[in-house]
């Protein structure tokens, strides 16, 4: 019997928990650093060490978090149990107290990282376990990853829109926050569709073997490399957008402008994303969104100061294909989690997924801003050297990542496309 086709609402309800999961990982990646290092006047190496530690151990316990989930495959019911979680570690961190330290940090941290991974954790596997065909699988996908690019959006611009000092416009933002939880908390904890109940197939394995499964899963460890060289393709742009804009354009003032073209474009690019890959397939039209990029970043070599109207269109075409890389990727590992033999594992997959993205993150800063210094580039001097680190680093190493993530699932997108329907 197939099932009914999932009515558009239930397809909302389930994308808008992403807002406000979205929302709170801005201040979590971007804001704390500043606010404890420069409001609270904690060292830098101080706070780096505390946030270093605290963001291994997070990523390294995505997995776990996968397989204790998987357990007892209550998702909703775990989703709910994180949320408040989260909403304690994101007010204590925004919020602390006189005399906050390090301790007060790292404990917060702990409390706000354990939220967010078991909710983010279990609301990826859900999303595949309530799409009950390759087509409901990429609609809750596309709706979760569009919900938060508006929750981006909302964090990037509500602190300087509530105060103008930075320490006072995160307080009032907490008070946004709490509220948005719990009513995007609810709508889809109660309306979203719920995720089938899938049992596991086979003879018991130990806890170790069924975490490491996904490392030995050919089509998903293709799949998990094509999103870690594009992902950190990605990534790298946006560590050093700030540097872009500032010393090679020489205007910083328009950073908030060029943030939100690039993220609306990636937003209204969704339904045309979608259309296309229902001709194509997903990974045909993943592969046309990294042409898309790669058209955009090699334009951007090419620009120089007071470049704002052809830096806005380069803003463009990499939201558009920011709009296939956040649905395709999560999508397709769906449609692989629909195949009974991994469908009782799917926390554990997506634990693996979540620490790859993680990975991402830190891997582009690790990579990117040493190789600008390397290069000779100096935040704020406006030298021939450094403007050509910058294009380097800024717009020919993601192409060369693009490149290499594009050669690989060109290779094996007829076995990605046999699994599930991708």
């Amino acid at each position: 019997m197939t099932p009914a086709p999932l009515r558009t609402g239930q397809v909302l309800a389930y994308g808008a928990l992403a807002v406000p999961l979205a929302f709170a990982a801005l201040p979590l990646y971007v804001h704390v650093p500043k606010l404890y290092a420069g409001t609270l006047g904690l060292s830098l190496t101080l706070v780096g060490g505390v946030l270093l530690a605290a963001r291994l151990g997070d990523a390294v316990a995505d997995p776990l978090i996968g397989l204790f989930s998987d357990q007892g495959r209550q998702r909703r019911r775990l989703v709910a149990w994180a949320l408040p979680l989260l909403a304690c570690g994101i007010a204590g961190l925004l919020l602390p107290p006189a005399g906050a330290g390090a301790v007060w940090l790292a404990t917060m941290l702990i409390i706000a990282y354990a939220g967010y991974s078991l909710a983010s954790v279990n609301y990826g596997a859900w999303g595949a376990e309530a799409g009950a065909d390759a087509v409901s699988r990429t609609r809750l996908t596309a709706a979760r990853e569009g919900c938060a690019l508006l929750g981006v959006v909302l964090a990037s611009a509500l602190p300087d829109l509530l105060a103008q000092e930075q320490a006072l416009g995160l307080q009032r933002l907490v008070l946004v926050f709490l509220p948005l939880l719990a009513l995007c908390g609810w709508i889809s904890v109660r309306h979203a569709p719920p995720p089938r109940v899938v049992h596991a197939q086979g003879t018991a394995t130990s806890g170790w073997h069924r975490v490491t499964a996904p490392l030995r899963d050919r089509p998903v460890r293709a799949l998990f490399l094509v999103f870690a060289c594009n992902g950190i393709a990605a990534a790298i742009p946006a560590t050093i957008f700030l540097f872009f804009v500032a010393d090679v354009l020489q205007r910083p003032g328009l950073s908030g402008l060029f943030l939100a073209v690039h993220f609306v474009s990636g937003a209204l690019a969704l339904p045309g994303w979608l259309r296309l890959a229902r001709r194509l397939g997903k990974a045909h039209a993943w592969l046309v969104s990294m042409l898309v990029a790669m058209l955009g970043f090699g334009w951007a070599v090419t620009l120089g100061e007071g470049d704002v109207a052809a830096f806005m269109v380069v803003c463009m075409l990499s939201g558009f294909a920011l709009g296939a890389d956040i649905t395709f990727p999560a999508a397709m590992l769906a449609d692989a989690l629909a195949q009974p033999r991994r469908a009782p594992d799917g926390g554990i997959y997506f634990g693996w997924w979540n620490l790859l993205s993680k990975f991402n993150l830190a891997l582009a800063a690790g990579l990117a801003l040493p190789l600008l210094e390397a290069l000779g580039y100096r935040p704020g001097v406006r030298s021939a050297e450094g403007l050509a680190a910058l294009a380097i680093v800024y717009a020919l190493l993601p192409i060369v990542l693009k490149l290499v993530a594009a050669a690989v699932l060109w290779r094996v997108r007829r076995r990605l496309e046999a699994e599930g329907g991708m």
